[in-house]
């Protein structure tokens, strides 16, 4: 297991929307998924890894994605970053060192 490094909060610089995911009946039996912006905080974001698949005769590329940010109470699975026009999905979290000061968020970019 590597140890965690507490980042320089100067390294930090990325400023990211945190949404959570909102279900609405249609009315039809389904749902309308939007967002709720719960915050904005500020992290440090690192690309870890890609690979490409193929949707119909379409490749989109998936960037994994390593997000630093504060700990916070509020994040979880399924929610999203926000970095200008980019979606992050949150895939996974973990609190490094048990301190609560600071979350890694595994993201998910998609890129067409």
């Amino acid at each position: 297991m590597a140890l965690f490094s507490e980042p320089d909060p100067g390294a930090m610089t990325a400023r990211l929307q945190l949404q959570k995911p909102v279900e609405t009946a249609d009315g039809e039996g389904g749902v309308t998924r939007s967002w709720e912006t719960l915050t904005t905080v500020w992290g440090r974001v690192t690309p870890l890894t890609t690979r490409y698949d193929a949707e119909g005769e379409t490749e989109i590329a998936y960037v994994s994605q390593a997000v630093t940010i504060r700990y916070r109470e509020d994040v979880a699975r399924g929610q999203r970053l926000l970095l200008g026009a980019r979606s992050l999905t949150v895939r996974a979290l973990s609190d490094p060192d048990g301190r609560r000061r600071f979350l890694v968020l595994d993201c998910e970019e998609a890129m067409p």
